[in-house]
């Protein structure tokens, strides 16, 4: 059967915020403290869902978590009504209700790896939760995407939904943000790539500044999880140097479509053997590898961290051009405009780019490829997809005009502590439930 590739991009929820919450994260430190504007978020993202699925690409939608998670307060301790607890928790542990409040969910390529049917032991279309053990405030999500996710895909005969891996260190997972897939047509078998920062227990170097997120041994679990062949497999490790330079996660330094792998020279430890891995096994399969690698004397590691070139979505057009999603700040850096102004006089993969202002999401930490989950779909499991959360003309009115209903277009971190931030969050969810036929799969619901 025909299969293509769908984007479900993540909503950004009504407690958008910036907190600061991710060491590692250059621009999430950066802009810490600092007051965001989650309906202008919420409406960049959203404009980005409709203009891909405008252009013909298949787009679903996924939606925002319960924050502030009242779940977690109460777990550590504070008691009483759901308005005492934020009371409690903003007046004696601040830095829990900012954890209890990010709307990092928001940036769903952390939300899974997703492995397709045609890859599949069982001929399933497989998803692992990320179980995001690196971060407090990320830790909490992966039960609630589970359900969500549940809800999206529910037919079991063609989707297997798995609990997230044990949230230890040994198995820190990150999802999509360190995992792509390689294959000559979307719905043929494929190898699958998956990047780690380091092996628990197998040494080998590791960063020194910043904490590597994804272990190898999370990698491995996943793929066994998902029934995938040795021969189906690539397992590389990033670069420490990268990660200590602000890279958290492979998305920020690399990104991969069909048989093109776009990006920097200094992505990978020993890079052109991984390259040769992943040549080997995708000509096995008949397809012909392709890395399109930007050298450092062009642009640095530096200037890919701030622009986040490599955080941008790779995507094939039906008629067989690929497309680069990149954002706004990608013009606005001169080494990396130069850089994509100078893709139309190389022979590259890459035939268009697309520019995007997702200014809010940027400043948080997240680019156009943490927005979106990939999945690859055939026919018949397109048509098992709950069909309201396909972004068309009349979604994209009914989310714009309820995000003008329920969002803030100001929130500072001190606004965190206002009980009627719950409300308007719970009310917000509760109607998009009904938009997207999710039924009941929030806590305040069940």
């Amino acid at each position: 059967m025909q299969a293509t590739e769908a984007n479900f991009d993540g909503l950004v929820g009504p407690t958008h915020n910036y907190a600061g919450l991710s060491f590692g994260n250059v621009a999430s430190r950066s802009n810490e403290k600092s007051t965001a504007n989650p309906k202008a978020a919420a409406k960049q993202g959203l404009r980005k869902m409709k203009q891909l699925a405008d252009l013909g690409f298949h787009q679903g939608v996924l939606p925002p978590l319960e924050r502030p998670s009242i779940k977690l307060l109460r777990d550590v301790g504070f008691t009483g009504d759901d308005a005492t607890v934020v009371s409690r928790a903003a007046r004696e542990a601040p830095e829990l209700l900012a954890a209890a409040s990010s709307a990092s969910a928001m940036w769903t390529a952390n939300a899974a790896t997703v492995s397709p049917s045609a890859d599949t032991a069982d001929g399933r279309v497989h998803f692992t939760p990320a179980n995001l053990a690196a971060k407090l405030h990320r830790a909490i999500e992966h039960g609630e995407t589970r359900r969500s996710l549940a809800a999206i895909f529910a037919d079991e005969s063609r989707f297997c939904i798995h609990h997230a891996l044990p949230g230890t260190p040994a198995l820190g997972d990150e999802g999509a943000a360190n995992h792509t897939r390689f294959a000559r047509e979307y719905g043929e078998k494929g190898v699958e790539f998956f990047v780690y920062g380091k092996s628990e227990y197998g040494g080998g170097p590791q960063p020194q500044r910043y904490p590597a997120r994804q272990t190898l041994e999370a990698s491995r679990a996943v793929a066994r999880l998902h029934g995938l062949a040795d021969e189906a497999t690539v397992f590389a490790q990033q670069s420490p140097d990268v990660i200590d330079a602000g890279v958290f996660h492979n998305d920020v330094i690399a990104v991969g479509n069909r048989t093109t792998l776009f990006c920097h020279e200094r992505a990978f430890v020993d890079q052109h053997a991984v390259y040769d891995a992943l040549r080997a096994k995708l000509d096995a399969q008949g397809a012909a590898f392709t890395a399109l690698e930007v050298p450092a004397s062009e642009v640095s590691v530096e200037d890919a961290v701030s622009s986040y070139l490599f955080n941008s979505q790779l995507l094939s057009c039906a008629d067989g051009r690929q497309v680069l999603v990149v954002p706004q700040e990608c013009r606005e850096n001169a080494r990396v405009a130069a850089y994509l102004d100078s893709l139309g006089n190389r022979k590259t993969p890459i035939d268009e780019v697309l520019v995007f202002d997702l200014r809010e999401s940027m400043k948080n930490g997240g680019g156009p490829a943490c927005l979106r989950l990939r999945v690859v779909l055939n026919v018949a499991e397109r048509a098992a997809v709950n069909p309201r959360v396909w972004m068309n003309d009349t979604l994209f009115t009914q989310l714009d005009a309820w995000i003008d209903r329920h969002y803030r277009d100001r929130l500072a971190p001190a606004d965190l502590a206002d009980p009627k931030l719950l409300g308007e969050s719970r009310a917000a969810l509760d109607e998009l439930t009904t938009l997207l036929g999710l039924g009941s799969v929030y806590d305040f619901q069940r």
